[in-house]
């Protein structure tokens, strides 16, 4: 065991290293304040809370990112959380062990001119007193866009091309206040498809797309520029990963590691059915990382009460027109099924949908957001506290749901 002392102007912290006891190899560190005064929105200096043994990481896809399999999603700063809060919810997730946050240039959610980019403002003043090194970022870039040209400095309409991909990355390191992006993901693609809950596929919406080659020049030149290290996709469909992955083979250019889409209780077929066989670790090897596992929150059961403090503070409620899929009837009745489950299996609501993500074979990390510590905190513990697997007898009982109501956000 290995002790090191480290001082910073308001704090004094005990930092203990260790091996786990049942995996020598994989070392696990916690941080003790010894004096620290209150700083306001300053950010607390981390030091080797970065692997607690409660958390298990993983690789992502064929990369050298070892990640937790929690990932922090930050959309809320700078719409739902002051910096100070957003620093406060920063400190805690990388004290409890996540090593990995996601942002994006058109964060904070909901998307508007007057508060794009303080998602990343707040996270650069929290970077500043943090370890780099020990912090894996990602973030990601716009797909195309008729509505959000105000991202670019001239533009009607975004495409993922040369010039809007490095234009994207030059401004997001600015705001962020680093030198590098671990991790950058096209938010959504160029070409049409079906996003957050369409289903269908309309062909009569087909249009002219940036060629997956030409993407991925553009990814090469800022891997070769040392601003990028590793490239992702994200709400992407079958047939862009494999494009994605057969035009870097042919052409040499960079894979892509990961993608990131909805993943939860209430939204699997998109990814089961035929995503999960592309991206298999003997095929290949993208890993997955799950927005929405609490289905916008719905699955927590706060909005079955509607007129209950927690319901009025959600994003459903206070975004009417933001994740609507979520509140259909149909979506609410298959989410009081799994209430029901869970209270029978003397779980709660969230340790039941995250205990459920958490041990799909095929998932690398979920991306769980939060407004408060209070939640955030809840949400780690399902994913520490909840037997490991959840017990076939709950797994039975979800399967039976789930064949009742399939995807039932389906829009």
């Amino acid at each position: 065991m290995a002790s090191v002392f480290s001082f910073t102007a308001n704090n004094l912290f005990l930092s203990l290293s260790l091996s786990h006891p049942l995996k020598p190899s994989l070392p696990y560190s916690f941080t003790l304040p010894i004096n620290r005064k209150k700083s306001g929105a300053t950010a607390r200096p981390l030091l080797c809370a970065l692997n607690n043994a409660a958390l298990q990481y993983r690789n992502l896809g064929d990369s050298d990112l070892n990640i937790s399999e929690i990932t922090l999603g930050t959309m809320t700063f700078g719409e739902q959380n002051t910096e100070k809060e957003a620093h406060d919810i920063l400190n805690y997730a990388f004290g409890r062990g996540i090593n990995v946050l996601d942002t994006a240039e058109a964060y904070p959610i909901p998307m508007k001119k007057e508060t794009q980019g303080r998602t990343d403002l707040y996270i650069g003043s929290w970077l500043k007193s943090q370890p780099r090194d020990k912090i894996i970022l990602a973030t990601k870039v716009c797909g195309y866009s008729e509505r959000s040209s105000y991202l670019r400095d001239n533009a009607t309409v975004l495409r993922v091309d040369a010039a809007n991909i490095k234009e994207s990355v030059e401004k997001s390191l600015k705001r962020l206040g680093t030198d590098y992006i671990d991790l950058l993901q096209i938010h959504w693609p160029d070409r049409y498809v079906t996003l957050f809950g369409e289903f269908f596929y309309d062909p009569s919406k087909w249009r002219p797309s940036v060629p997956f080659v030409e993407q991925l020049q553009a990814f090469q030149e800022l891997i070769n520029e040392g601003k990028v290290r590793h490239i992702g996709v994200s709400n992407e469909t079958s047939y862009g990963v494999m494009e994605f992955v057969h035009a870097a083979k042919v052409e040499g250019l960079p894979k892509i590691v990961s993608i990131q889409n909805s993943y939860s209780l209430l939204a699997r077929c998109r990814f089961e059915v035929d995503l999960v066989e592309v991206c298999h670790p003997k095929n290949y090897n993208i890993g997955l990382l799950a927005y929405s596992p609490l289905g916008g929150g719905s699955l927590t059961g706060k909005y079955i009460d509607i007129n209950s403090e927690a319901a009025k503070r959600g994003r459903l409620n206070l975004f009417p027109a933001y994740m609507e899929r979520y509140n259909k009837s149909v979506a609410r009745e298959a989410t009081i099924k799994y209430l029901e489950l869970a209270k029978k299996h003397g779980l709660t609501p969230v340790e039941l949908a995250l205990g459920f993500a958490r041990d799909r074979p095929f998932m690398t990390s979920s991306i769980i957001g939060a407004t408060s510590v209070d939640q955030l905190k809840e949400d780690i513990d399902a994913f520490t506290t909840t037997e490991r697997p959840l017990p076939a007898e709950v797994m039975a009982d979800i399967e039976a749901v789930f064949k009742r109501y399939k995807d039932p956000a389906i829009l």
